[in-house]
């Protein structure tokens, strides 16, 4: 074996040791109630709405009942040993619709009332049948039909975990790397992250594209502006990275009290800066890079017990924030850079004008 060989070899077993998963084969009947008893969650904060219509429903079950191979259902394992899904969440929506007449559990998808089958090609006398019109042999065959479940066990790393939610979780929509954190690190920090996202100050304060109204990006924000703030020296570049061994340290251990309270003092100070949402000429929404930057700036002055100064007028625009909140960002360099011209800004620097012959990022 030649050295290169050695080397992917190595690395690979390397890697490989870190997964560590189990395979079952459930039946519909035990996976219905394991999602009753709360032993599988069907459907923690983080996961899309049950979004499947009735006749998506419909052939699942059709193809259950014909014994098709269906895809597998994955999960995490969690410490108290019940599982989460993390991918699968629809298949899972769809035995309970179709099995169940629990009120309360039909109404966690969303729905009133049983599912009725209908659209289906192979078994067509089948259409207009719930489950509990069906004949009890019927009942019975489809109860003990059986779904591939594979399961990581809570021994593999947050950085396994987080790698396979983020592969697996792409059904419909994808999760943002920042729902990706939700699932994997629940508790009290991903639930202050939350919390300071729908500080009405700091909502006013960052202009979305409605495709990141609702996705993680305010949270991820705000855990970017503790992540900087606290943790800066250690950043390298690898922003996914940084910011989910951040989360990982504040979910284990984090002064909520008074980082809360910094974190809003920022907010307040920000909106009465800026009288509206952060905004730079010709953009319609928040330049992010930017606004994290002067974030950590005002909090690093405000822990340091310095008053903020109001930036002098057209202060988003300043040249040199702008220059080093575009194009190549995500550097040690370019961070250190900005936020170092934002506590400039903050402390009553001039501000400094776009030459006029220069390129818009």
């Amino acid at each position: 074996m030649t050295k290169l060989s050695e080397r992917l070899q190595g690395q690979l077993d390397k890697q490989r040791r870190t997964v560590d998963v189990d395979h079952f084969d459930i039946t519909t009947r035990e996976l219905v109630r394991m999602v009753e008893e709360g032993e599988l969650e069907r459907a923690p904060s983080y996961q899309r709405k049950f979004r499947w219509k009735e006749e998506d429903e419909s052939r699942l079950v059709e193809s259950l009942f014909l014994g098709l191979p269906v895809p597998s259902i994955f999960v995490a394992t969690n410490a108290n040993s019940t599982w989460e899904v993390v991918d699968g969440l629809q298949r899972l929506s769809t035995l309970v619709h179709f099995t169940s007449e629990s009120t309360q559990l039909l109404a966690s998808i969303g729905k009133t009332k049983s599912l009725r089958l209908d659209g289906l090609e192979k078994l067509t006398e089948f259409n207009r049948f719930t489950f509990a019109e069906l004949a009890s042999p019927l009942q019975l065959a489809f109860g003990k039909r059986a779904l591939r479940v594979t399961a990581l066990s809570d021994k593999s790393d947050y950085h396994i975990r987080f790698d396979m939610f983020e592969r697996l979780n792409t059904g419909g929509v994808a999760l943002s790397h920042q729902e990706v954190r939700a699932c994997i690190f629940r508790g009290r920090f991903n639930e202050l992250l939350g919390t300071l996202a729908s500080y009405q100050p700091f909502q006013r304060l960052v202009k979305l594209q409605t495709s990141h109204q609702n996705d993680g990006t305010k949270e991820e924000l705000v855990l970017k502006f503790f992540a900087y703030l606290y943790n800066r020296n250690e950043f390298d570049g690898a922003v996914t990275s940084f910011l989910n061994d951040f989360m990982a340290n504040s979910s284990k251990s984090f002064d909520e009290a008074s980082a809360s309270a910094l974190f809003r003092s920022v907010a307040d100070a920000l909106i009465q800066y800026c009288q509206g949402p952060f905004l730079r000429q010709g953009y319609g929404n928040t330049p992010l890079n930017q606004l994290e930057a002067v974030m950590v700036a005002a909090g690093e002055l405000l822990k340091q017990k310095k008053k903020l100064q109001r930036p002098g007028s057209d202060w988003l625009n300043d040249a040199e924030l702008v220059k080093h909140s575009t194009k190549g960002t995500n550097t040690p360099s370019a961070l250190t850079k900005r936020v170092g011209r934002a506590r400039e800004l903050l402390q009553g620097a001039k501000v400094s004008a776009r030459h006029p012959n220069e390129p818009r990022d």
